[in-house]
C-alpha cells in the first residue's frame, strides 16, 4: 500500500509540475534591430503572428493598383513583409518628400540635448534678424520650437520657396497652425549653432548611427531626402523604439515623446513635425479648417506618422510593435501628404493583422 501511495504522490507532483511550467509566461521578445552596413535583416513570417493569411494578397494587388513602389512591415523590428512594384527594387532610392520632416525634427533634438541650441529660443538668436520680412518684433517671436509645431504665424500660401521675401507675416507666432516648408530653417538653425554643415551633422548624428543610407538632395531650396525602404524603414524602428538604437539612446526620449503627442492646442493631431491619429480634432495643409474625428479612422489610435506629397509614409503603432512604409508615386490624384488612400490602406492592414 505504501507503494502505492509514493506511486499516486509522484503522478501528483509531476502532474503539478506540468502545469506550472505551461501556465509560466513567455518571454518577450526583444526588440531586433538590423545590423549596420549589412543587407542581412531577420524576418518573421505572417503566420508565425497568428495574423490573417488570406488578407495578405488582397493588400498586395491593392498596393500594385495604387501606384505603390515598396511597402514594408515590421514587427517588433523583424521584416514580416517587404515587396516592390512597378519596376522598383530594394536598392533604388525614392524622396521621403515631407516624411523627412520627421528627420530634420529629429536631428533638431539631438542638437539640443548636445547643448548647441534651445527649441524655446527665437530663430533670429542662430539665423539673425532678417531671415523673414515680418517686421522685427514679429520675427523676434518666432521660436525654433514654432517651427518644429507648425505654427511660426507666416504666410503658407506664397508657395514652397523659403527665402526672406516668401516669408511674410500673417499672425503672431504660436497663434495660427499652418503646414509651412519654413519649418526648414531648422536645418540652418542646426549648421549654424553646431559649425557643421546641415548633412554633416545629420550624417554622423542619426544616418550612419542606425545604418541608413542615402542624402539630401536640393530642390527648389529645400532638401529632401532620398534613400531605399529598408533606411526609412530603420528610421521608423529608431522612432517604434522611443530614440534608442539597439543599447544607444540616440535622442532624448523625453523629446521623442513630446515630437509624438500633441504639441499645441491648434492642431491637436500635430507633434514635432509627425502626424498623430486618435485624436478628436485635426487640421489639414492648405486649409484653416478644423475637422472632427481622428486623421485615419481605420488606424489605431495610437499610431503616429510621416506623411508625404504622393503618399510616402512611415507608420508606427507602438501598441502592435508594428513599423509600416509606403513608397510610391500617387495613390491618386497628387497629394500634399494626408489622401483618403490611408484610411483604405488601413481597412485592408487591419483584415491582415486583426
Amino acid at each position: 500500500m505504501k507503494k502505492i501511495a509514493l506511486f499516486f504522490t509522484s503522478l501528483l507532483l509531476i502532474s503539478c509540475g506540468s502545469d506550472d511550467a505551461s501556465t509560466s509566461p513567455i518571454p518577450e521578445e526583444s526588440m531586433y534591430f538590423p545590423p549596420n552596413g549589412s543587407t542581412i535583416w531577420e524576418t518573421k513570417t505572417v503566420a508565425s503572428l497568428g495574423w490573417n493569411q488570406s488578407q495578405a494578397q488582397p493588400l498586395l494587388d491593392y498596393l500594385a493598383l495604387k501606384n505603390t513602389k515598396s511597402f514594408m512591415i515590421l514587427h517588433n523590428g523583424k521584416i514580416v513583409m517587404e515587396n516592390y512594384f512597378n519596376g522598383h527594387n530594394a536598392n533604388e532610392p525614392w524622396y521621403w518628400a515631407s516624411a523627412g520632416k520627421t528627420l530634420t525634427a529629429t536631428v533638431t533634438g539631438i542638437a539640443e540635448q548636445e547643448g548647441f541650441l534651445n527649441s524655446n529660443n527665437k530663430v533670429s538668436d542662430y539665423l539673425g534678424t532678417g531671415w523673414t520680412t515680418a517686421p522685427i518684433e514679429k520675427e523676434n517671436l518666432i521660436t525654433n520650437k514654432h517651427l518644429l509645431t507648425m505654427t511660426s504665424g507666416l504666410n503658407d500660401a506664397l508657395g514652397d520657396n523659403v527665402s526672406p521675401s516668401n516669408l511674410q507675416y500673417v499672425a503672431d507666432a504660436g497663434t495660427r497652425w499652418a503646414y509651412h516648408n519654413v519649418y526648414v530653417k531648422l536645418q540652418d538653425v542646426v549648421a549654424a549653432s553646431t559649425g557643421q554643415s546641415w548633412d554633416n551633422y545629420f550624417n554622423t548624428k542619426l544616418r550612419d548611427k542606425i545604418g541608413m543610407t542615402g542624402l539630401w538632395v536640393q530642390n527648389s531650396g529645400l532638401s529632401v531626402y532620398w534613400s531605399n525602404s529598408r533606411s526609412m524603414a530603420r528610421f521608423g524602428l529608431l522612432a517604434l523604439n522611443n530614440g534608442k538604437w539597439k543599447d544607444t539612446q540616440l535622442i532624448n526620449s523625453n523629446f521623442m515623446q513630446q515630437a509624438t503627442t500633441t504639441s499645441q492646442n491648434i492642431n491637436l493631431a500635430y507633434g514635432y513635425l509627425w502626424w498623430l491619429n486618435g485624436k478628436s480634432n485635426y487640421r489639414l495643409p492648405q486649409t484653416q479648417f478644423q475637422f472632427n474625428g481622428k486623421i485615419i479612422p481605420t488606424a489605431p489610435d495610437d499610431l503616429y506618422c510621416a506623411l508625404g506629397k504622393n503618399d510616402q509614409k512611415i507608420y508606427v503603432v507602438p501598441s502592435r510593435k508594428l513599423v509600416i512604409i509606403r513608397m510610391g508615386n500617387a495613390a491618386d490624384d497628387v497629394n500634399m501628404a494626408l489622401s483618403d488612400f490611408d484610411e483604405v490602406l488601413w481597412q485592408k492592414i487591419s483584415a491582415l493583422i486583426n
